[in-house]
């Protein structure tokens, strides 16, 4: 099945296991989606039926080969939209989520290509997540959340969420940015070897090198 909705099912289903391990349950999808759970579990079985992805009742929801690599499609579209909106448009890097969001399921794939070519075949988009090259391959670091690393670990800051702009906002405010040193001590965070004041909840969305 072809559709924008399915294509969000498929981006969704993947973005949730790319930073962790545990599958996404048909609850979770419904609260990403802000839809229905009785209407996440009708396209869950469309999906299913399609060969798009796996799922038993009240079980968790992978992705097929097929349903993976349709997954990573979107994944490409949607990053590199963010990416040429940031370096083309000066958009802010809480400002490009919404804008990718409807941007990705009108865009020709000859606009697409022109797009990666002219950004010069960017493997990262503003918030560290690996854009998929044109084969679907994907280059990630190993890597660990904040509110996982040990006092004393340093290590550059590879991804932040963009599910919250506020909290982008805050975070930019307070000096974080991809790429930028970050040592966790016993009294708080230092970035770039200075101490700094990150929001409460920076530990629960922000990855850095392992």
């Amino acid at each position: 099945m072809a559709s924008p909705a399915a294509d969000d099912y498929l981006k969704t289903v993947y973005a949730h296991t790319e930073w962790q391990d545990a599958p996404i349950t048909p609850s979770q999808l419904a609260a990403k989606l802000g839809i229905a759970p009785s209407s996440v579990t009708e396209m869950v079985k469309k999906l299913a039926a399609s060969g798009l992805v796996s799922h038993v009742p009240y079980g968790a929801v992978r992705l097929t080969p097929e349903g993976q690599a349709r997954a990573l499609q979107m994944v490409r579209r949607h990053r590199l939209i963010e990416t040429w909106l940031v370096q083309e448009f000066d958009y802010a890097w809480d400002e490009v989520h919404d804008e990718a969001e409807v941007l990705e399921h009108t865009i020709s794939d000859r606009l697409l290509a022109g797009i990666d070519a002219r950004l010069g075949h960017p493997r990262f988009d503003p918030h560290g997540d690996a854009i998929p090259d044109a084969t679907g391959e994907v280059t990630r670091e190993p890597f660990v959340l904040l509110a996982d690393a040990p006092s004393g670990h340093t290590g550059r800051v590879l991804r932040v969420s963009d599910r919250d702009p506020a909290l982008l906002r805050a975070l930019e405010a307070a000096g974080l940015r991809v790429g930028r040193a970050l040592t966790v001590t016993e009294d708080g965070h230092l970035l770039n070897g200075e101490a700094c004041d990150l929001p409460p909840d920076a530990a629960e969305v922000v990855w850095v090198t392992a």
